[in-house]
């Protein structure tokens, strides 16, 4: 009876202890569930955006997923050890599929294409594959399954500043003509985005806002085209332009170029997941923005990581963003680009976008704590910005900056009365102690922008370097103190000019050096024209 009651007692005693800890795991587990809806943290459980065979895996494999992961992380690295990169793409979009919500597996593995496999391979094309397929394992896959998730986002952003945007690759002049390339087809001749972010981007919002015209509907099918799908296969075909078929028989040149920019937003989200709309404020927010240029982009996906995460805030994507809109100043506007030739692919600074880089700048100083260091860098950016919109005849933003440095730094005030005496000091400086070969080069490369500038029409940026030339020569001349006679002084002036000419319409492409030589017989006309006659 005894040994009874105390069977039944200790059987009490477990059960109570059971129920106790289970009542614990209960309100652990709705503490846990509560802090991951408060702080938008991911868990493997329901996976949003998801592909029917991804979902099918989650639920079929379970927690056997991550075992398979495993298997295919190991068999990842003996292929690399091995060279054998091709199955390792594969293998990647797998370990993404099967752990889609481990975006640290995603993001090393195409930092790990981007950067590592790409420099094995010698060959500039095969080198631009590997970073593409880096850019599209994150941004085509692993953005589906983490669309909230702000290290996507920023390694993404990465890969455009640094691996596409920098100079350290030696490759990178192809990276950028390959993307502008392609972003050129999507994008055509268009800088203004005002009308794109109104166009449909979808085929449904296609359809609801041009699915009962009749005018398009017979114009297609009377080119041969059934519906709107067919239609839109066949721009995409054609490089993105409306077959000539269908624009002939719509008789429309209105309509027509509403279609073209409807088609050609939804190929930009299709191809490159950029969305016109936030394209349109980024521009307006900014400046335009070049994105045919990987800082563009960088900017984009930086911007969208501090979007998504929470609060709004992340200091990694706003230091990348940061960045990109900085080096778009510097370099952010395509001039030139040569898919045959890409060496001769030629940048210049976008310069309207100095203002929002110099409130970027004091954003920063304010939002922390008006630290020092974030001042410093607002004085480097007004001396730096000011030398390049003098370079480029930009003579009344430059002095508006002087005006500003002046007033915030009591050096530059102490010694310089004028912006132009701020510019021609800093010139000054670097052919002081110049040999006779690098200060007869610096006034054959001012001299070569110049030529560069008036080709493509720029004749405030082509002037002001012509100018700049012209003072450097004089500059170092004047610091030799024996004049053009002596062994260490310069050719003239003029004949440093005729050989770059020389060069420069031999070497540039042929319809730049028509346009050079066509503008150089319109000033030699001109001049001709101011000449009093004798």
């Amino acid at each position: 009876m005894m040994n009874r009651f105390r069977t039944i007692l200790l059987f009490s005693v477990l059960l109570a202890v059971t129920v106790v800890m289970l009542f614990c795991l209960s309100m652990v587990e709705r503490n846990l569930d509560r802090r991951i809806e408060e702080n938008h943290l991911r868990f493997t459980g329901k996976i949003d955006n998801a592909p029917p065979l991804v979902s099918f895996t989650t639920v079929a494999l379970g927690s056997f997923r991550g075992l398979i992961a495993d298997i295919l992380w190991l068999r990842a690295g003996r292929l690399q050890e091995k060279g054998n990169y091709y199955e390792m793409a594969q293998l990647a979009r797998w370990i993404t599929d099967l752990q889609p919500t481990f975006s640290g597996a995603t993001a090393y593995l195409a930092w790990n294409m981007a950067y590592n496999i790409s420099v094995m391979c010698t060959d500039f094309a095969d080198r631009w594959r590997w970073v593409r397929e880096g850019v599209r394992l994150i941004r085509d896959r692993a953005l589906n399954y983490n669309p909230e998730d702000p290290v996507l986002y920023k390694d993404l952003a990465w890969i455009f500043q640094h691996k596409m945007g920098n100079y350290l690759d030696d490759a990178h002049q192809y990276y950028k003509v390959q993307l502008a390339m392609a972003m050129s087809e999507v994008l055509g001749k268009t800088t203004d985005f005002s009308e794109w972010a109104k166009a449909p981007a979808t085929a449904k919002a296609f359809m609801q806002v041009y699915g009962n015209d009749r005018k398009l509907r017979d114009a297609a099918q009377k080119a041969g085209y059934l519906d709107e799908p067919a239609l839109y296969r066949a721009f995409v075909e054609n490089k993105a332009k409306l077959p000539e078929a269908f624009t002939a028989a719509l008789r429309d040149p209105a309509l027509a170029e509403k279609i073209d920019i409807a088609f050609r937003t939804r190929l930009l989200m299709e191809r490159f997941k950029l969305d016109a709309r936030i394209i349109h404020q980024l521009n307006t927010k900014f400046g335009t923005l070049d994105w045919r240029l990987p800082e563009a982009q960088a900017i984009y996906w930086a911007r969208m990581g501090m979007e998504k995460a929470p609060g709004k805030k992340d200091i990694s994507c706003e230091r990348i963003a940061s960045q990109a809109l900085y080096e778009a100043f510097r370099s952010g506007r395509l001039l030139m680009a040569d898919e045959k030739d890409f060496s001769t692919a030629q940048m210049a600074p976008n310069l309207e976008l100095a203002d929002a880089v110099k409130r970027n700048f004091e954003d920063a100083y304010n939002n922390n704590d008006k630290e020092s260091t974030f001042f410093s860098v607002k004085i480097n950016f007004l001396k730096e910005a000011i030398v390049m919109l003098f370079r480029y005849g930009k003579y009344k933003k430059a002095e508006e900056y002087f005006r500003e440095l002046c007033r915030i730094d009591g050096t530059t005030k102490l010694h310089f009365r004028t912006m132009e005496s701020f510019v021609m000091d800093r010139f000054t400086e670097e052919v002081r102690d110049a040999s006779v070969k690098k200060a007869g080069e610096l006034v054959a490369g001012l001299i070569w922008r110049s030529l560069y500038f008036l080709a493509y029409g720029e004749q405030d940026a082509a002037e002001s370097n012509e100018r700049l030339a012209r003072f450097v020569y004089a500059s170092y001349m004047k610091s030799t103190g024996r004049g053009q006679e002596t062994r260490m002084g310069l050719p003239p002036y003029n004949d440093i000019k005729k050989n770059v000419t020389e060069s420069c319409l031999k070497f540039f492409p042929p319809a730049m050096s028509r346009n050079l030589k066509l503008r150089i017989q319109e000033e030699k006309l001109e001049k001709s024209r101011e000449t009093p006659k004798q």
